[in-house]
């Protein structure tokens, strides 16, 4: 699924220029996101996929690391690289 990163790891590639995707419902996103979070909800994903630039990295993240993982797998096989699932929004609210 995903991998234990840390928030360095975040930092720096937010640094790079690394899209932030929180794929929650709007009404999640709307209770507390990481700051600098797009709210692509993975059941609307496929609409926002175009908006997603293709040359920097993709940070994706939920509640629990689930609907991250699907909506990495789907990137994937749409030929997107870098894309990371970080798994839980809570694990980084501190960063």
């Amino acid at each position: 699924m995903y991998h234990n990163f840390t928030c360095q790891f975040l930092k720096d590639l937010i640094k790079q220029g690394a899209q932030l995707i929180d794929v929650r419902s709007p009404v999640e996103f709307n209770r507390g996101a990481l700051p600098g979070a797009v709210n692509m909800p993975v059941d609307r994903f496929s609409l926002f996929k175009d908006d997603i630039d293709k040359t920097r990295p993709i940070l994706l993240y939920c509640r629990s690391g689930q609907r991250s993982e699907r909506v990495k797998r789907f990137l994937d096989s749409c030929g997107f690289n870098q894309v990371y699932n970080i798994g839980s929004y809570q694990k980084f609210t501190g960063c």
